[in-house]
């Protein structure tokens, strides 16, 4: 999921026309980077992707099924799983780019990307937009086979559970015990107009939600009225 949200403002930088935000594309590239290399995501993923092809593959059997929707979920999975496998290790390329690792750092001492420590990538940056973005996209094409497949399972994962409506103690707890089930995932389906946010811990046993509200000083406060929101488990 932290993965998801780099990618998340990756793609939405990506589409400015502001240099400055360009430059936030290029450290949110660095950091996907960074990201990838402190653990195997690729082998994860992968793992993923083929448990919930074999559980699509045991639907075949159910006749409650829509099987044209079950026979292309499957060949979407099929063809989402090969592209990552056969794409190498992810970022390698950019690994390799020998001006994207001396722009790396600089990046990494606050302001030393300026035009006196680094002309070459002040003249990039006032190229025209559309070919800023032609490489940024193109940079960003080394790692898309992984961010398809992270899609993927992420979307699988929050489609396995059904939201269903709770309600918090008048304390603004809620608490779970799990019955031995395993989850991946828990969701919070929260109200707009209450202006809550959840803290939540959890262990095999139990989840324990815990409902705050921020006060003038950014502070948090615990609510002590009890709270209506939606949750949903995911495995």
């Amino acid at each position: 999921m932290r993965l998801e949200y780099l990618f998340d403002r990756l793609f939405f930088t990506i589409q400015s026309s502001e240099n400055r935000l360009h430059q936030i594309a290029i450290s949110t590239l660095f950091e996907i980077i960074d990201a990838i290399d402190r653990s195997d995501v690729k082998g994860s993923i992968l793992q993923d992707l083929e448990k919930q092809r074999l559980f699509l593959l045991n639907l075949r059997r159910n006749k409650n099924v829509n099987q044209r929707m079950l026979e292309l979920a499957i060949s979407e999975l099929s063809t989402v799983s090969s592209n990552l496998i056969s794409s190498g290790r992810p970022g390698h390329a950019l690994r390799e780019n020998e001006w994207l690792n001396s722009l790396r750092g600089k990046l990494l001492v606050s302001g030393c990307a300026a035009q006196a420590d680094m002309p070459s990538y002040y003249f990039w940056q006032n190229k025209d937009e559309s070919i800023r973005r032609k490489d940024l996209n193109n940079w960003t094409s080394h790692i898309s086979p992984l961010f398809e497949s992270l899609k993927m399972v992420l979307s699988l994962l929050r489609e396995s559970g059904n939201f269903v409506e709770c309600v918090s103690s008048n304390n603004g707890e809620y608490q779970k015990m799990l019955g031995g089930r395993e989850y991946q995932l828990l969701r919070l389906c929260l109200y707009e107009e209450q202006e809550i946010f959840p803290e939540i811990s959890a262990n095999k046993h139990m989840i324990s939600i815990r409902f705050s509200m921020q006060d003038s000083d950014f502070k948090s406060l615990l609510v002590r009225d009890s709270i209506a929101f939606k949750i949903a488990f995911c495995r």
